[in-house]
């Protein structure tokens, strides 16, 4: 029996997560950009491509490795009770 108002604020909702996910400082998503972006003016020269895509390649495996866990924890928790952990 939701509304149009409930609607709306769900999709506000998942929006803003998604906005703040976004800024997060990984460099695959936008706000790692703008952090490699800082630490090049910092440096005063820009990062060579292959160290760039290092950062993003063990950004990946970071995000890739955290999606796993969070998997896990999930299904884990779905187990009834004295069930063996996969």
């Amino acid at each position: 029996e939701a509304g149009l108002d409930t609607l709306l604020t769900f999709m506000a909702v998942i929006s803003l997560n998604l906005g703040i996910l976004n800024i997060l400082p990984i460099p695959i998503l936008d706000g790692g950009v703008i952090l490699l972006l800082v630490i090049e003016s910092l440096m005063g020269h820009d990062l060579s491509l292959r160290m760039k895509e290092r950062i993003v390649q063990a950004s990946f495996v970071f995000l890739l490795m955290l999606t796993v866990i969070v998997l896990y924890n999930d299904v884990v928790k779905l187990l009834p009770p004295g069930q063996p952990s996969p």
